[in-house]
């Protein structure tokens, strides 16, 4: 686990993420629209791809609310000398 610290951009779209969503289903039980919960996991995924870590292996922290734990991802060489993300 390594510690990250989010901007406080990233913070606010994360907040912004998960703010209550309207609830309506369509005939035979699918919501219109996506859920918070969501809402929130795709954010995290965003950061996680940006800040180069597994979104699913968050932690909080005591230092704050943009302070958290998490693996990072692993970085290999591709074919072409590229670097690549591999989970």
């Amino acid at each position: 686990m390594k510690q990250f610290k989010m901007s406080e951009a990233q913070h606010a779209l994360l907040l912004n993420a998960s703010k209550p969503t309207p609830v309506m289903f369509l005939p035979g039980g699918k919501s219109m629209f996506r859920s918070q919960q969501q809402n929130s996991n795709d954010a995290w995924r965003k950061l996680g791809a940006d800040m180069g870590f597994d979104w699913n292996t968050v932690k909080a922290r005591s230092q704050g609310e943009r302070y958290f734990m998490a693996e990072p991802l692993l970085v290999c060489q591709g074919h072409a000398g590229e670097e690549t993300n591999k989970e």
